[in-house]
């Protein structure tokens, strides 16, 4: 009976670490997005490209 109780507290602790691997990724997507977008945005512009706000590919 111990074997399932320590089986059960693995997958626990392996889910409380997902959860709180995507809440800082989560976390870093809204802090920098909009940083990052800025970037990607003055690159297409460097090189010539067609930069689309509105994301339609148009």
């Amino acid at each position: 009976m111990k074997k399932l109780n320590q089986k059960g507290q693995g997958m626990t602790e392996y889910i409380l670490i997902v959860a709180l691997i995507a809440i800082t990724v989560l976390a870093a997507v809204k802090l920098l997005g909009k940083n990052v977008n800025m970037g990607f945005n003055n690159a297409a512009k460097g090189v010539g490209g067609v930069v689309d706000h509105a994301g339609t590919g148009n």
